[in-house]
């Protein structure tokens, strides 16, 4: 483990019993139930980062004026720990690209005037709670999904950067992302709301974005849609990503495209994606693409195939789009065969099968 900081080990005096957690691990869901520790660390603009410590998971106490709750300077990562086991049976536990994750929420940081946190105590922050934690991690396909945040913990009323944050660490075992599996998902464009502007907050991942998108995901599943694709802000034109995905195109001459970056979230599961497939020889292009080309693309045939992505989700199938004018299938609605083999392939390096030529895996104890 590298790190620069030293984390106070401070053990939970009421663990969750073996029998309990195993039936936990037995169908986790997403996001429902928790760890029995958490990292915390704490800075403060007379000290900077410092109390760094692993403890037992509890809730935090803070004043009614705390700037978070007024002010929302609040940022923060989604990545997972894996059981892995490589071709030749071996066995272990790995992160998928850590040190991406860090540098994505140093970005969130900067944009909204937080502290930036060195990316080794980020790493190691996240290594001590799956160290202390590692047998939450289900067998099979699931997976410990890892919360690093941070927000303004000072006691304050005022229009300016809080002077004191906590950063933590909390996780949760998880099965599927979407209810039924790996089915391919209905899209629910939205027509009323935007997630994001230019010079916007849309390339940071703080919770703003996520509660903005909220009222859409609701009418998307008032449409019966398990996700909602948002416009741009400006011509409401230009397709940008889902609610919580990126999303990627398959044409009919087996290239990739996407939305380029500016007002969407630099995604880790997006930037690996596009790395695979140049891998096998794909050409990938981030490029403005409207809804309305993008429609009759769909319809004549050329976009052969749709999928979203994400650490939660990590590849998902788009069968069929809505909208307020009508609906169209993507393909023959179901998943495609280059989907299917990026989903394979991201997911095989993640849970330490096949080669690593770019060494993403995180190796772990």
């Amino acid at each position: 483990m590298t790190q620069t900081m030293t984390f106070a080990l401070n053990r939970s005096v009421s663990p969750v019993s073996e029998a309990d957690r195993a039936q936990v691990l037995a169908d986790p869901g997403f996001g429902r139930v928790f760890t029995d520790h958490m990292v915390t660390i704490t800075w403060t603009k007379e000290l900077g980062w410092h109390d760094a410590q692993v403890r037992a998971r509890a809730p935090f106490q803070i004043d009614p004026a705390c700037a978070v709750l007024h002010y929302a300077q609040e940022i923060f990562e989604g990545m997972k720990a894996y059981r892995t086991e490589s071709d030749d049976g071996a066995k272990g536990l790995a992160l998928f690209r850590p040190y991406e994750n860090a540098a994505r929420f140093n970005s969130s940081a900067e944009r909204m005037a937080m502290p930036t946190l060195p990316e080794a105590d980020f790493v190691a922050a996240v290594e001590a709670l799956v160290e202390i934690d590692k047998e939450w991690i289900p067998q099979g396909e699931g997976s410990l999904y890892l919360r690093p945040f941070m927000f303004a913990d000072e006691a304050f009323l005022g229009v300016r950067p809080a002077h004191k944050y906590i950063f933590c660490v909390i996780a949760s075992p998880v099965g599927a992302y979407f209810k039924g599996g790996a089915k391919p998902v209905k899209v629910w464009v939205s027509s009323d709301y935007t997630r994001a502007a230019q010079g916007g907050t849309g390339a940071a991942k703080c919770g703003g974005n996520y509660a903005a998108s909220l009222i859409a995901q609701a009418e998307a599943s008032r449409q019966d849609c398990d996700q909602v694709l948002f416009l741009d802000a400006a011509e409401h034109k230009w397709i940008e990503e889902l609610g919580g995905m990126n999303i990627f195109f398959v044409l009919d001459d087996g290239s990739l495209m996407t939305p380029p970056l500016g007002t969407i979230l630099p995604g880790i599961t997006r930037k690996s994606i596009m790395q695979l497939a140049r891998d096998e020889g794909i050409t990938v292009t981030e490029r403005k693409y409207s809804f309305d080309e993008f429609e009759a693309d769909a319809r004549s045939g050329r976009v052969r195939e749709v999928f979203v992505c994400g650490t939660a989700a990590v590849i998902a199938s788009v069968g069929e789009m809505r909208h307020a004018g009508g609906a169209f299938a993507i393909g023959n609605g179901e998943t495609g065969a280059l989907t299917e083999s990026l989903r394979n392939r991201l997911v095989g390096l993640q849970k330490g099968k096949g080669s690593d030529p770019h060494g993403w895996r995180h190796t772990l104890g």
